[in-house]
């Protein structure tokens, strides 16, 4: 006979995924968690599944995405079976973002390391950070 799954508080779910208990809170209020089943004493119980899915979302969320996406993710990997198609598009999208905002990133550090390399280190009046931060026009790149 299999042991039965254990019960877990919300104190030894957040021990065993890293995940903060207002976040497992949260997680199961936006439905990303199932809503926890209570014992007599109103406390949630939690069972190897939820442990599951919590570091599923955890992981998820440490990739960067976003809550929706998850959501998608979440009902893809509820149905095994499925073909992954459509968690590819996900994770493709996703990526495209990823190298967008590098692509920004790298554009804003290029923008301060100028305007900290151009600083005369003189006086207020004649500081090129102060003036570069006044007119946009004296940056390289119109959007960072």
């Amino acid at each position: 006979m299999a042991n039965p799954t254990p019960s877990l508080t919300i104190g030894a779910l957040a021990a065993r995924t890293g995940v903060k208990i207002p976040t497992i809170r949260y997680y199961e209020s936006i439905g990303l968690l199932p809503e926890a089943p209570r014992t007599g004493s109103n406390r949630r119980t939690y069972d190897d599944a939820s442990v599951r899915r919590l570091r599923f979302i955890r992981h998820a969320r440490e990739l960067g995405f976003e809550v929706e996406a998850i959501r998608r993710l979440l009902a893809l990997a509820d149905q095994p079976a499925q073909p992954c198609d459509q968690a590819d598009q996900l994770a493709r999208a996703h990526l495209a973002e990823i190298e967008s905002k590098i692509t920004r990133l790298e554009a804003l550090r290029d923008e301060v390391r100028r305007m900290v390399e151009e600083c005369g280190q003189g006086e207020v009046r004649s500081c090129h950070v102060i003036e570069v931060l006044a007119d946009h026009a004296h940056c390289l790149h119109e959007r960072h």
